[in-house]
């Protein structure tokens, strides 16, 4: 039978407070919107450091930058796209997502998310206003050593890097490990393993990577930050150290960090093709196989950054082929979402779908000149050139924030109750189609013809002046498009949120609740019989006899068997508290405090013990 839900009760338990209060937040849609509204906030301000450099390489000889400005720009926009941006906003989106998608009222643990958040925007705040300063880290995002090492760069800039990075890190890593357990264990009962909506797969491949990817990166920096701070000399060679070792942890980071931004991307465009294309994705068993394909095998190719490094040349032809191999799972993918498109019969093209149709254009070529520079000699031609960076680019921006914007567009009126306006949406998609080609496909030539990259400015007669304007001027028509979207967003805060529960004609179970949902998601937990449970034709949600009513007095939710989602437990979640904003700040004092003094740490390490029991400490059940 189906009970009656108190919902008295059930907003009292889970009012989200307002004001200065609202620090305490730990609710999952209120910290995932968190997380997404502010890495968008930092895409803008890494968009205008690019811009700024376009304008300085459209004609040689420009001095808009100092070439000491110009490196704490090129090293704060690639920082900013892949710590700040990339990687934040699509675990911002499997915070708000995943929950709903799932059938639960929150994540697992719902101070851990907030704690998270916190460091994550300190970090953020941290490198900012070390640009601010004009002490931003300018040895590029990857950070060789020696270059950032003691010896050639003995001023502060590094020190921001190391510390802040170590510290960012620790969100990634919190959220990865949030959204696992969640997925595992808060299933709405019958939601197998083999019903997760391919976005829900996406996020928990790209979990698990996060917490095999990202402490390698955090030990580099502590061991760099240590040489630079202390006297050790893990990497320098003088002293018996190796400046490779740097190389090896980065990229055992840098590599799979690629796929941890695509992958998640991959699961959106998997569930936003078969709604417009009115029909189930062609091949869900191999798509979500090569989802995990995907992230075992990019943990093989992290070599294939150093082919003109000292590497034998049995473990570059090992690497080489690993990196041409990961095209298979990924092409696997690309023939089950045309094939989707393909087989429809009634195509609604509406913005969604056109961003995701031009993803996968912009996709193939971004994986055709990955395959090119998996080649050895290729790469040795390449090396350092435009050309690496107009491939990345079509990787990184066609393969992450094409399909981010197709997301953005589909699943806009489920976080705001809001729809983004069509015909501006369209405009947008156009312009930033047509101008990312314009700047990036230009700058394979420009790498071909020899142009390198990280330089602040060259010389006349090198028959790189026009490329470059031609590529700052798409730039700028991409920039634009990217605005009309932000205009759409803000002109449809001016009208009344009355977008319905499912516009779309959704298949899954975020478009069962309302839009935006309530605080606890749902009333009831509906028992789910299939992977699309909302198309009547293929399954049901929850007829009176199967939901799961839990508690409406205190925050619960059902807690189900990891493979088959039987129903075990019920859980309780905890409620707001200002102790993750504590203790974020307390482990901030250790390690950006350690940028000026060694003694912040143990001030911090302490600061943090406090915060910590005062977390734990003994409360009324359910507060």
């Amino acid at each position: 039978m189906k009970e009656t839900v108190n919902y008295q009760e059930l907003m009292r338990v889970w009012r989200n407070p307002t004001g200065l209060a609202s620090l305490t937040l730990v609710n999952h849609k209120a910290v995932g919107l968190r997380y997404i509204v502010t890495a968008f906030v930092f895409f803008g301000f890494g968009g205008l450091l690019a811009l700024t450099m376009l304008l300085q390489l459209s004609r040689p000889g420009l001095s808009i930058l100092s070439p000491y400005t110009y490196n704490q720009f090129f090293t704060m926009h690639g920082t900013t796209q892949m710590f700040l941006f990339a990687v934040p906003v699509m675990e911002g989106l499997g915070i708000y997502l995943v929950p709903l998608m799932i059938g639960a009222r929150d994540a697992a643990f719902p101070r851990l998310n907030a704690f998270g958040y916190w460091v994550y925007l300190i970090a953020g705040v941290t490198l900012y206003a070390s640009l601010l300063l004009g002490r931003a880290p300018d040895a590029g995002w990857f950070n060789y050593v020696p270059l950032s090492g003691p010896e050639y760069s003995p001023n502060v800039n590094i020190d921001f890097y190391t510390a802040a990075i170590s510290f960012l890190e620790i969100a990634a890593l919190v959220a990865a490990v949030e959204l696992i357990v969640t997925i595992f264990k808060l299933r709405a009962p019958g939601m197998s393993i083999n019903r997760m909506p391919l976005f829900v797969w996406a996020i928990l491949v790209m979990s698990f990577m996060i917490v095999f990817a990202f402490p390698p990166l955090v030990l580099g920096s502590i061991m760099l930050q240590l040489d630079r701070m202390v006297g050790t000399h893990f990497f320098n060679v003088a002293a018996g150290g190796n400046p490779l070792l740097w190389q090896h942890l980065f990229w055992w980071f840098g590599h799979p960090e690629v796929y941890i931004i695509a992958i998640p991307a991959f699961g959106m465009i998997s569930m936003v093709i078969p709604v417009f294309a009115r029909r189930h994705i062609i091949g869900y068993l191999p798509v979500a196989l090569s989802l995990l394909t995907i992230g075992l095998v990019s943990f093989g190719l992290w070599v294939h950054h150093m082919f003109t490094t000292s590497v034998s040349f049995l473990g570059m032809s090992l690497f080489a082929a690993a990196s041409m191999a990961i095209a298979i799972p990924s092409g696997v993918q690309v023939f089950a979402w045309v094939g989707t498109i393909y087989e429809s019969r009634r195509l609604l093209w509406r913005t969604p779908l056109l961003f995701s149709s031009g993803f996968v254009v912009l996709f193939v070529l971004g994986g055709i000149t990955g395959v090119m520079v998996a080649s050895v000699p290729f790469d040795w031609q390449v090396q350092d050139s435009h050309f690496v960076t107009a491939h990345f680019h079509y990787v990184l921006i066609g393969g992450a924030v094409f399909p981010l914007f197709a997301g953005l567009y589909y699943w806009y009126p489920k976080l705001t109750g809001r729809l983004l306006d069509e015909r501006l949406g369209r405009l947008s998609f156009w312009l930033m189609f047509v101008g990312f080609n314009v700047a990036f496909f230009t700058m394979h030539y420009t790498g071909f013809m020899g142009m390198p990259r990280r330089v602040s400015t060259y010389m006349f007669g090198r028959g790189w002046d026009t490329p470059m304007l031609i590529t700052a001027v798409g730039a700028f028509v991409l920039a634009a498009g990217i605005a009309v979207t932000l205009v759409a967003a803000i002109s449809a805060h001016t009208r009344p949120a009355d977008a319905p529960a499912d516009p779309w004609g959704g298949g899954t179970l975020e478009w069962a609740t309302a839009s935006p949902p309530p605080p606890y998601n749902f009333e009831m937990i509906p028992a789910v019989n299939h992977r699309t449970p909302l198309w009547p034709a293929t399954g049901q949600v929850g007829p009176a006899d199967t939901y799961y009513h839990p508690r409406d007095d205190q925050r619960e939710t059902i807690g189900t068997s990891i493979l088959d989602a039987e129903p075990q437990q019920r859980v309780l979640l905890a409620g707001n508290s200002v102790w993750p904003v504590l203790l974020a700040l307390a482990v901030a004092i250790t390690f950006i405090g350690s940028i000026v003094t060694l003694v912040a740490v143990p001030i911090g390490a302490f600061l943090s013990f406090i915060a910590i029991a005062g977390w734990n400490w003994p409360r009324e059940v359910g507060a």
